[in-house]
């Protein structure tokens, strides 16, 4: 196990250095650590991104701006988005912008629908006419389903749907995603191959977001205030953010080189052993930051699955992805992270660095 772990990660370094990677929504929590592995392993990485979506922002503090090449671009602007095809002609794209938040989605449906739906479409798009190899990764999430409560969890297979905003404009990516594919990318000629990629609830340091687990918690210890929780029993597929983005990174490389990818799509979730309660996450987050605040439970006015979870056999047989970080290594990374911030915000450079060079090293036999 230990030697696939060093081909993995030599295939994948030697495939990423020197490639034109473009990543869109590069400034968020996912695209700021994906971006960061991506400046590691040497590719010459392109950011396409409205604007920060939060303050503050992993992707300042890391400064990341320094080392990538930025368009501040609109993914509902067709023409705009063209025009930096145009201009980069990447080797690989990786497509994160989205509207993230659920809670977001109830308050304003039609932009989170134009973002999340007509956004992609315009990506895709631009893609249509390109004249040489790429690799196409659309991120979507683990809500793109319909929603179902059988124990073996989420199946690619599986119908695609959502009752909420957030959920249905998932599922329409997903769905605008297909017909790309089958429409233009499969037809002789067409140089581009497309995967998407559907991963479970990530944790870890530099999320910032509104309305997030991980935040909401250690916003409040660090002001010595108790969380306020809601949904305390809602079953959630936890993981760590460098799974999930070690599971984009390997999709991506294996895309390049097995056209039977082409067109297919991917569940990156943790075991069922670590589908658990939201509750139960907290008390863990608290333990390992050192919180004596811990919680309260408050009423819930927003309406979300109350069981998600990711079967994610396809990944392990396709693509010999899992995860490198159970429940409690997940949690630790996450609460380290943010202590580190706050007690010594000048050396998280250095620190996420080291966390990131950590995970990377670690065997697969764990």
């Amino acid at each position: 196990m230990g030697n696939e772990s060093f081909l993995e990660k030599m295939v994948i370094s030697e495939f990423y250095k020197d490639r034109k990677v473009l990543v869109t929504g590069h400034t968020g929590f996912k695209g700021s650590w994906l971006t960061l592995w991506l400046l590691k392993m040497g590719a010459n990485v392109f950011g396409l991104s409205k604007s920060l979506p939060t303050e503050p922002s992993l992707y300042q503090k890391l400064d990341l701006q320094s080392q990538v090449k930025n368009f501040n671009s609109d993914i509902t602007d067709r023409e705009e988005i063209i025009s930096v095809f145009d201009q980069v002609k990447p080797d690989v794209v990786f497509h994160l912008a989205a509207q993230p938040i659920v809670s977001m989605s109830y308050q304003d449906p039609v932009q989170t629908f134009m973002i999340n739906g007509m956004g992609t479409a315009h990506i895709l798009d631009a893609l249509r006419e390109l004249k040489h190899l790429c690799s196409v990764i659309v991120v979507t999430s683990d809500k793109c389903y319909q929603e179902h409560n059988n124990l073996w969890g989420y199946r690619e297979s599986d119908p695609l749907g959502g009752k909420d905003p957030y959920s249905a404009s998932k599922s329409i990516a997903e769905h605008i995603a297909y017909s790309y594919t089958h429409s233009f990318f499969m037809n002789e000629g067409s140089n581009v191959r497309l995967a998407t990629g559907r991963a479970g609830n990530v944790i870890g340091g530099g999320d910032w977001s509104k309305d997030r687990i991980v935040p909401d918690c250690m916003n409040a210890w660090y002001q010595k205030l108790p969380m306020r929780l809601r949904s305390p029993k809602a079953i959630r597929p936890w993981q760590h953010v460098l799974d999930a983005v070690n599971g984009y990174l390997m999709l991506g490389c294996q895309l390049a080189q097995q056209e039977s990818l082409n067109g297919e799509a991917f569940n990156f979730g943790p075991p069922i052993s670590n589908d658990l309660d939201v509750q139960t996450l907290v008390e863990g987050l608290a333990k390992a930051y050192g919180s004596r605040d811990a919680y309260e439970v408050v009423d819930n006015s927003v309406k979300e699955s109350h069981y998600l979870r990711l079967n994610s056999e396809k990944s392990i047989k396709l693509l010999n992805w899992y995860p490198k970080l159970d429940f409690q290594g997940a949690v630790s990374y996450t609460a380290s992270w943010y202590k580190a911030y706050h007690t010594e915000p000048d050396s998280i450079i250095e620190y996420t660095d080291q966390q990131l060079s950590e995970f990377i090293e670690r065997s697969h036999d764990m």
